[in-house]
């Protein structure tokens, strides 16, 4: 489906007419038509709707857009985050805006880095059965049966190594079997890792005596005070480590 927009010439104030590629998808249902480049987000705002909860970095970082999804002569129940996931023809969508979940309350300085802690924090982990539906849910294509097969091993590093790159979207908690929250597994095993297997770091300690020091106040005063679109370029141009 075709529709035509039209669009201001750059520095001009003239318009021209352009042809925008349309797609239909079905948002909660109800069939909407939206530019066939765009996100999942992007395409629930275009329909007329404001999101509310269920966006926060649109970059696929903060896990907050988890998204269900089908496609039309596909039985399989798709996984995505809307910020980065385009929509297709057909696409029938619902977001996810937040997984029930009980988050264990703990001391870390209680706990020690082995399958004991896992059990006695999340018990519900011994219940996997390795079906793998958590990886395949996982919008980072992490190997998240497998970090949960190290916890119930007390490999707490691997977890923690694996489980590195999880936004937390609670994807893979919503598809398993089992009812395990792995991405809380996954941050249980983080902090135990930086809090007991990780020798202390001497650059930490000399880079929060820097921040203390105020040696950064003026650079950050600048990022304050400047244009959105400078800093916005300045961030996509940013090196980024491997």
């Amino acid at each position: 489906m075709q529709k035509t927009d039209h669009k201001s010439i750059h520095g001009s104030g003239k318009r021209q007419r352009v042809r925008t590629n349309m797609v239909n998808v079905f948002i909660m249902g109800k069939r909407h038509v939206v530019p066939e480049h765009a996100t999942i987000m992007r395409a629930i705002e275009h329909a007329g709707h404001q999101i509310i909860r269920g966006a926060g970095c649109r970059e696929g970082f903060c896990g907050a857009c988890g998204t269900l999804y089908r496609l039309p002569g596909d039985y399989k129940l798709h996984t995505g985050l809307a910020c980065t996931t385009l929509v297709q023809e057909g696409m029938v969508l619902a977001q996810i805006p937040y997984v029930p979940m009980q988050k264990a309350v703990y001391d870390l300085e209680k706990l020690t880095p082995d399958a004991g802690t896992i059990e006695k924090v999340y018990p519900v982990t011994f219940r996997c059965v390795a079906c793998g539906t958590c990886s395949k849910a996982c919008p980072q294509g992490l190997p998240v049966m497998d970090y949960i097969q190290a916890a119930m091993r007390g490999d707490i590093a691997t977890v923690a190594d694996i489980a590195f790159d999880c936004v937390a979207c609670g994807l893979c908690a919503l598809r398993c079997p089992a009812e395990i929250i792995q991405h809380e597994v996954g941050i249980l095993c983080k902090r135990l890792t930086g809090r007991y297997l990780r020798k202390e770091s001497r650059e930490l300690d000399e880079r929060l005596g820097e921040i203390r020091s105020r040696k950064f106040d003026a650079e950050y005063d600048e990022l304050m005070a400047m244009d959105k679109k400078v800093l916005t370029k300045l961030y996509y141009d940013r090196d980024i480590e491997p």
